[in-house]
């Protein structure tokens, strides 16, 4: 969602309005025309709206965004915003259902009356749509009927929450102008959705806003590509036991926590809270912190985010946490070229980067998992019994390698889910909760290109 202070390029000659939700939906001449494609908005799409609207109340306004109309022959077609425009009509269809007889505020009563009686009413012989639209309505029912959804809520969202409309009345200049606006809207990562939405977090001063926007963005946007999609997405959801195949848009949710400064006192924010500001008073008093000196905060992959400053901090501590692991002169490859890893975890190391098949798609994934669960290990207990934990990881990763012929990401996720030592790892106290885990030996390797890694599992005796 946008707020107030997006600015949206205007093309010449475009007629220009911003049009509160009772505005657009009182308009007469609005169509939903039949090229559009389905209603595909789920029930997670509109928590996130209401979220927003939550979030935002209290501002003197709030923009959800960009909505693109074609004008002909007295219609006016929805080009682009279709998703949005049947999310809010379905509300307002709830609303006069369940609470327009309990209002109190006589002018809401008189608007709801109104929109009630003359909004339009979109009709989808797509089974996708009237699905979707079945749904939707009963989530945002829920949501209408709470008690926590006042009359000031209902007056925000109809005359406070509005729309930057474009209207066009040549259809290819819509179209070219609809494509254009999604054009980049396509070249936006997911990280690069992450930034901007705590950046409007941010609840420090510019200097300290500006130098931790400036690391952000002398970082390769690559390297923080893969950071999300590569690991941490896949880390957070499973170690919660959940699928991690492909990071999208539509995931970003994950990765967007609480604004201390505006969440209510929580037991578990409270805790946080706590942490953030003993943190932050440690650094002052040591003159250190915003410059990657004094107190750390003691980041956790599994823990609930907190909004702005923090989130940039988590992933600069997570940048490092990779190369400790990934880099040519992380701490852990500068551990076994020292000799300092006992048992076969120096060896383990070195293979796993030389060994012939290592450049394959799938054995990539099995490095993946490799290194998000070392990773994750490292995130709770440190060093502490580093040599036995690499060999009990190499362990559990490899052998979906050995086992299979050919490894995809679906085998890779599905084994994960299957034999998830990240819970495992998630519930141990100690170091030894989670190293006396046993696993089972290789029974027949199938896998080929993997001499060295065939070698190790027959050395460690976990295949014949």
């Amino acid at each position: 969602m946008k707020n107030e202070t997006d600015h949206v390029a205007q093309p010449a000659a475009l007629g220009t309005r911003i049009m509160s939700v009772d505005a657009l939906l009182s308009e007469a001449a609005l169509r939903i025309p039949p090229y559009q494609r389905p209603y595909k908005w789920t029930a997670r799409n509109v928590q996130q709206l209401f979220g927003d609207i939550a979030t935002h109340k209290d501002k003197p306004s709030y923009r959800l965004g960009t909505i693109v109309l074609h004008r002909q022959h007295g219609r006016l077609d929805i080009v682009d915003g279709q998703q949005r425009t049947i999310t809010l009509l379905l509300t307002i269809r709830a609303l006069v259902a369940l609470r327009l007889p309990g209002l109190l505020h006589t002018a809401l009563q008189a608007q709801l009356r109104s929109l009630g009686e003359g909004m339009i009413q979109p009709g989808f012989e797509s089974e996708i749509s009237q699905a979707n639209i079945r749904n939707n309505y009963l989530a945002i029912s829920r949501i209408v009927e709470r008690a926590d959804f006042a009359e000031d809520s209902i007056d925000f969202l109809l005359n406070r929450c509005q729309f930057v409309v474009f209207e066009l009345t040549d259809i290819s200049e819509a179209f070219q102008f609809f494509d254009s606006q999604n054009a980049r809207g396509r070249e936006l990562d997911p990280h690069d959705l992450l930034k901007a939405y705590h950046l409007r977090e941010f609840d420090d001063d510019e200097q300290v806003k500006a130098n931790t926007v400036a690391r952000w963005e002398n970082a390769d946007s690559e390297d923080l590509a893969e950071l999300f999609a590569r690991y941490l997405y896949r880390m957070r959801n499973w170690s919660k036991g959940r699928s991690a195949r492909y990071f999208g848009k539509d995931d970003t949710h994950l990765f967007k926590g609480i604004n201390l400064d505006t969440v209510a006192a929580y037991p578990h924010a409270e805790q946080l809270r706590i942490v953030h500001h003993f943190v932050d008073a440690c650094n002052r008093q040591s003159g250190g912190g915003g410059d990657g000196r004094g107190m750390a905060f003691p980041f956790r992959l599994d823990q609930t985010i907190i909004n702005g400053r923090r989130f940039f901090d988590m992933t600069a501590h997570y940048q490092e946490r990779i190369a400790s692991i990934r880099g040519k002169l992380g701490q852990v490859r500068q551990l076994a070229e020292a000799g300092s890893l006992d048992g076969y975890a120096g060896r383990i190391v070195k293979d796993i980067d030389t060994y012939e098949g290592r450049g394959r798609v799938g054995d990539g994934f099995v490095r993946t998992m490799f290194d998000c669960l070392l990773i994750a290990y490292i995130d709770r207990f440190g060093l502490a019994d580093l040599s036995r934990a690499i060999e009990k990881i190499f362990i559990w990763a490899y052998t979906v390698r050995l086992q299979m012929e050919t490894v995809q990401l679906p085998t890779v996720d599905n084994y994960v889910l299957g034999n998830n030592l990240f819970r495992v790892l998630g519930d141990a106290i100690t170091p030894a909760d989670f190293l006396s885990r046993e696993l089972p030996a290789v029974e027949h390797i199938r896998s080929t290109r993997t001499t060295k890694i065939n070698q190790l599992f027959k050395d460690m005796r976990y295949a014949a």
